[in-house]
């Protein structure tokens, strides 16, 4: 069963800590790629484990747009490899492994009467959209671009600037209900096929054949030995293996209301001056929010376990988002901010192919390398191709180890949930959108009175949410819930107003 709690935990540490044969995979990561990792391991028949130091999602894999892109940046910057890598990867996540968590998001570009861009940025959807015709998704799935008028622009995106608005280009793109979500998704489906998932169990003294691991609730620590080790770490990956560079940038989100954008369907979608493949986005999300994103930045220095956004940063979302805003928005208006570093692959020096250049011109690609005989380092990337980085990671493992085992089976492997909408329409419309077809099992797990009553007011997460968490996602404290299983920790005063009712619920149901 897909089921992380508590007691799982405990069982499978003590588990590692008593075996006497090696593992055939040990996964240090527990964001979207060792979580991808582990699901590609299991689904071979490997047996696995995955450690990670604090939570599931704790470090970058929550801190994206939350969209899954098909590259059509990568396009502008010539990079038409990753932008093909990035479509078929969208294909796979869309048709076969979490529709249930993506919806096609139509992206508009106002058009205020710049021809030449306009036209330029139509040739680019067009591009894009050959793109995803040529990874096989339907319309159906993500419709291809369209001319939007004035008012069908409205429609989609209330808070447009009116003066001088022809219409807009209407592209689309798949966007997740939540990025966090996915992460977990993957872990649960791992430890259904028979990975062990643990968290708050750091690695130290990594090399190829193991690592001593260090249970951090308890302080016990014990050794244990694979065949392979993959580190995916992400932008600590060079502190488990000091051989790997990487070049950490920042992107920086801010929160609104959507109802300060006119609650919006659509992502108003800003191009940025002097650039071909750099936008602003204002895009719709869970919780009646609406994000500003996205930065890119230089992030030198100390790894910190929680970004936070510079001044600077806040200032050019808000002048670039308030140039195709009826009425700018200003910091008054913001609910909160979250920000993220990027793994960046990096040189020896610590920087890229140039360090002046524009961190967006800097390759997404990931690369997989091979240290320590068989110790896979899987770095740079994206969340969008999380599941090729984790296909060849364990191909690389499998390789370096002489494993023995079946393909990789990921791209029609679905996660849990996946499997459509239950057919019950009495369950909130948001809980069906973050569980799929597990809302009614989520609705039914536990034993909690008054379950599908939110968990405070304002706020659409249920009282079933914050116990399936516990009892299914491994969620082990109130801000694994708050931050992670929801994601009612990016404005402060939600979590404030949800802490005493999710605490209640997270101490009734810990063992």
């Amino acid at each position: 069963m897909a089921v992380l709690d508590a007691r799982h935990r405990r069982s499978v540490l003590a588990a590692l800590a008593d075996a006497t044969e090696p593992l055939d995979v040990l996964v240090v990561g527990g964001g979207i790629t060792g979580a991808g990792v582990a699901l590609d391991a299991a689904t071979r028949g490997l047996r696995v484990a995955l450690v990670e130091a604090h939570d599931l999602a704790f470090g970058t894999s929550r801190w994206s747009s939350k969209l899954v892109h098909g590259g059509l940046r990568y396009l502008a910057a010539g990079q038409l490899p990753i932008a093909y890598e990035s479509a078929i990867e969208r294909h796979h996540l869309m048709t076969a492994i979490a529709p249930h968590l993506i919806r096609p998001l139509r992206q508009v570009i106002p058009d205020h009467g710049s021809s030449g861009r306009t036209a330029l940025i139509r040739a680019g959807f067009g591009a894009g959209d050959l793109l995803r015709r040529t990874a096989g998704t339907p319309s159906s799935v993500l419709p291809g671009p369209v001319r939007l008028s004035a008012t069908e622009t409205l429609e989609l995106c209330p808070a447009t600037r009116r003066a001088g608005l022809r219409g807009a280009v209407g592209g689309a793109d798949g966007q997740l209900v939540d990025d966090a979500r996915l992460v977990v998704a993957v872990a649960r489906t791992a430890a259904a096929f028979g990975a062990s998932i643990c968290t708050r169990t750091r690695a130290d003294r990594v090399t190829g054949t193991g690592a001593r691991l260090t249970d951090t609730l308890t302080g016990e620590s014990f050794d244990v030995a694979a065949r392979s080790v993959i580190n995916a770490a992400g932008v600590w990956a060079g502190q488990v293996d000091n051989s790997l560079h990487l070049r950490p940038s920042r992107g920086t989100h801010l929160v609104f209301d959507a109802q300060r954008f006119g609650n919006p369907t659509g992502a108003l979608t800003v191009p940025i001056a002097g650039s071909l493949s750099r936008f602003v986005f204002a895009l719709p999300e869970q919780l009646g929010r609406v994000y500003v994103g996205l930065t890119d930045v230089d992030a030198p220095g100390a790894i910190p376990d929680v970004p936070t956004s510079s001044d600077a940063e806040i200032d050019f979302l808000l002048d670039s988002i308030n140039a195709a805003l009826e009425e700018p928005v200003s910091r008054a208006d913001i609910r909160g901010t979250f920000a993220g570093l990027r793994p960046l692959i990096g040189t020896r020096h610590g920087g890229s192919s140039s360090d002046t250049e524009d961190l967006a011109d800097v390759s997404r690609r990931h690369r997989v390398r091979v240290t320590d005989d068989t110790l896979v380092g899987v770095i740079g990337g994206k969340l969008t191709t999380y599941r090729r980085m984790a296909q060849d990671a364990v191909d690389a493992a499998v390789t370096a180890a002489g494993l023995r085992c079946g393909a990789c089976v990921t791209t029609t492997t679905p996660l849990v949930g996946a499997a459509g909408a239950p057919a019950s329409s009495d369950l909130p419309a948001s809980l069906i959108a973050r569980f799929g077809s597990e809302a009614t099992k989520v609705a039914d797990a536990t034993a909690i009175d008054r379950p599908l009553e939110p968990i405070a007011e304002d706020l659409d997460v249920t009282r079933a949410e914050v116990a399936f968490a516990v009892t299914h996602e491994g969620a082990l404290t109130v801000d694994d819930v708050l931050h992670r299983r929801t994601r009612i920790g990016l404005v402060d005063a939600d979590a404030d107003l949800a802490r005493a009712a999710v605490t209640d619920v997270v101490d009734a149901l810990s063992p």
